[in-house]
């Protein structure tokens, strides 16, 4: 069983596997009177000819240490995630190793930030810790097959 400790999220850091939906340090622009800072275009939706859709999820917590056992990936759009709570989530993600996920990664994701994985990313399933949380999801639906699953050796997630 491999184990792996969690990182701190960072826009260098998960650039491989897609775009972290924070605010940047400044808007890009002012609006609604000067009263809205507008952090414009954080990530692109892929579609792969679908329709963008929104929905909300509604995920049961892990507590760590986490045995993950299941990753999955959506070759024909992206997935963004925002959390609609108080609290910090895990975004695991592993890179494509000829059509396979490779070794996972686990990254600790704020309070108030999201996600967007580009289209074929390994992921894990949603991840809150320690308490059930909703989710913003934006991604695809349409004609295709746009979902596939693997199981791969437990890998234990730690802090």
């Amino acid at each position: 069983m491999t184990t792996i400790r969690i990182e701190p999220i960072s826009h260098q850091a998960f650039a491989p596997f897609g775009q972290v939906l924070a605010p940047r340090p400044a808007p890009d622009r002012m609006i609604n009177e000067g009263r809205c800072e507008r952090h414009h275009a954080l990530a692109t939706v892929q579609r792969g000819g679908g329709e963008a859709i929104i929905s909300i999820f509604r995920s049961q917590p892990v507590s760590l240490p986490y045995e993950c056992a299941l990753l999955e990936r959506h070759p024909l759009g992206s997935q963004a995630f925002m959390p609609l709570g108080p609290d910090p989530w895990l975004s695991v993600v592993a890179p494509d190793a000829d059509g396979r996920p490779g070794t996972p990664r686990a990254f600790l994701v704020p309070a108030g930030v999201g996600v967007n994985l580009a289209a074929g990313v390994w992921h894990g399933v949603l991840t809150p810790l320690d308490r059930a949380a909703d989710f913003l999801v934006i991604d695809r639906d349409g004609d295709g097959v746009n979902l596939e699953e693997a199981r791969i050796p437990v890998v234990t997630i730690t802090a």
